[in-house]
């Protein structure tokens, strides 16, 4: 067999094998809205502290009839704080910013939601419904963006499908669903 040969099908072997080794490290979590469900793929290599913290609110049931109180088509859907009649959720201690983390506000990418403060994050989390490079670290205006800890890697048709809701203004809160759009349940379906 030429050297050739062998490098391809060794590189094919290779590229075989690798996503296997990236799922079975990753964690999986299943999110259960009245509008359908969508499955999450965290990554705790290159976010630890951020997945270790959405995992917690996650097995603690706090998500359990939270809404996606903020919806902005051709944005984001934001989540995991708010309950009916726009009422926040006592949250844990804020955690560290992971957004230099290598990973991306690509299209299905879910991340952290923070006030001014880089180190503010708790429980509200956001999924890009499009690509948004202006909110990862290297081209964010305050210089530190937003951190990126997973994707979508099903059910991307519930996430657009709330991302096109209609809204209106709650109190001093924008682009809040008429119709609340509410988080029935969060499960680890794979992983920790």
């Amino acid at each position: 067999m030429s050297l050739t040969r062998r490098f391809i099908i060794t590189a094919a072997a290779l590229a075989v094998m690798a996503p296997c080794v990236y799922a079975a490290s990753s964690t999986q979590v299943k999110v259960e809205t009245n509008m359908g469900s969508f499955v999450l793929e965290l990554n705790d290599k290159a976010a630890p502290k951020t997945v270790a913290n959405f995992l917690t609110y996650v097995k603690s049931g706090f998500y359990k009839n939270t809404l996606f109180h903020r919806v902005i088509p051709n944005f984001m859907i934001q989540g995991g704080g708010f309950i009916t009649g726009m009422e926040e959720k006592e949250t844990r201690a804020p955690i560290p910013l992971e957004s230099r983390n290598g990973l991306t506000n690509r299209r299905g990418t879910i991340a952290m939601a923070r006030t001014n403060n880089p180190n503010s994050a708790t429980s509200q989390f956001f999924i890009n419904v499009r690509d948004n490079h202006f909110l990862d670290a290297a081209q964010a205006q305050d210089g530190n963006g937003y951190a990126v800890f997973g994707k979508v890697i099903s059910g991307m048709e519930t996430v657009d499908a709330i991302a096109g809701v209609k809204t209106h203004s709650v109190s001093y809160y924008d682009d809040v669903p008429i119709r609340d759009v509410v988080i029935k349940n969060m499960s680890i379906i794979k992983g920790k």
